[in-house]
């Protein structure tokens, strides 16, 4: 375990609290000749670096916060005592994402010794708030380096957790949109021994639900996975034994393909409640459409230094939650999420496999080497 991998996971990160993380991407990433400086919003840190002037630029994306540990006592080992035992690194945020990023630093390391003035330029973009979803991170920082300051990218690896069960088994090349609906059904409270005189929230909304839980929204594309809804909370009641209740709540979500839209979404929902003759109020909150990046000069260097390192023929999925990803793409920025197996992600005893970390700082670095135009190595490994 180096010495950045060490420090980062020591941080306790939990979002949007960068907790020192940033400054110590800074002290590695200074000496190889890139300049840093900050980009910050309120409580959110966000890093930017970038070494070299030439016209193209790969751009690497990540963020240093973390989710909460969840209860301490079901760790194995503190989750801010980075420790390795049986081969695992246990840490919160070794797979999600701070280990990604020190590969990230030690494969520009390694880049730039052995390519000290490579034909493109190399850039990071890291956030302390990708975790909490605020638009004070990457989005607002890409935003203003785009808009208003003109820099232009040509390629972004994101390292988000991106593999299933093997490293770089999978490559994230898109993602589905995210659509948010919070429903209150409005019933009338009563006593329980005289239901005539009341209305059952609970016993109203289950025909709708039925129905609505039955419906195919489409069959995805050629990425994409079918559109899918699932239902995160339902709350009603008083606690007591002997009261019908007067409201239910529930909360839900829609991962949505391209094959269809957040607002034929919305409309069918509520065709849906007026077709049951419900009494309700619901708030749509809509936190991501899907996108799809270009396959090109990024996906070729990824999956030939993927093959080469893991012997793997990585798949280019769109599986998944959502990630920083979604600001990048839009600008037509060929990018890729590239990062460890997601499997202990936001869990309890996290941890990333001590051999892929040197696999990943090779997979970076490899597909460096064959971003370069005269293509130096044949076999990166």
């Amino acid at each position: 375990m180096d010495f950045l991998t060490s420090q980062l996971l020591s941080l306790p990160s939990i979002s949007p609290d960068d907790h020192g993380c940033q400054e110590l991407l800074r002290q590695a990433l200074q000496p190889l000749g890139f300049t840093t400086r900050q980009l910050n919003f309120g409580d959110v840190k966000n890093f930017w670096a970038k070494f070299g002037n030439k016209s193209k630029t790969l751009l690497f994306v990540g963020h240093t916060d973390v989710v909460p540990t969840g209860p301490i006592e079901q760790w194995k080992y503190p989750p801010f005592t980075p420790t390795i035992d049986d081969g695992k690194l246990y840490a919160r945020g070794a797979a999600d994402m701070k280990v990604a990023i020190a590969c990230m630093a030690e494969a520009c390391r390694r880049f730039i010794k052995e390519y000290p003035d490579p034909n493109f330029n190399i850039a990071f973009l890291i956030t302390s708030c990708e975790e909490a979803n605020t638009e004070d991170g990457t989005e607002k920082a890409i935003q203003i380096l785009i808009d208003q300051e003109h820099e232009k990218i040509d390629w972004c690896i994101v390292g988000e957790p991106s593999s299933n069960l093997l490293l770089g088994d999978q490559i994230k090349v898109g993602r589905r949109g995210s659509l948010h609906g919070e429903l209150v059904i409005h019933g009338k409270q009563g006593h329980i021994a005289y239901p005539q005189l009341a209305q059952n929230p609970i016993h109203l909304v289950a025909p709708f639900l039925k129905e609505l839980t039955a419906i195919v929204w489409d069959s995805g594309t050629e990425y994409f996975e079918p559109t899918s809804f699932q239902i995160s909370n339902i709350h009603s009641g008083t606690g007591t034994t002997n009261v019908i209740p007067g409201d239910l709540e529930l909360i839900f979500n829609f991962r949505y393909s391209p094959a269809t839209n957040a607002q034929t979404l919305q409309n069918s929902v509520e065709d849906l409640l007026k077709k049951h003759d419900l009494q309700y109020a619901i708030a749509w909150n809509h936190t991501a459409k899907p996108f799809q990046s270009s396959l090109g000069a990024l996906h070729s260097a990824l999956q030939k230094s993927i093959k080469d390192i893991t012997g793997i023929l990585t798949t280019a999925s769109t599986t998944g939650g959502t990630s920083d990803a979604r600001f990048i793409a839009p600008y037509g920025i060929e990018t890729i999420e590239c990062g460890f197996p997601n499997g202990t992600i936001h869990q309890v005893n996290e941890y990333v496999d001590v051999d892929d970390i040197q696999k990943l700082t090779l997979v970076y670095y490899c597909a460096m080497v064959n971003l370069l135009t005269n293509a130096q190595a044949q076999f990166c490994g």
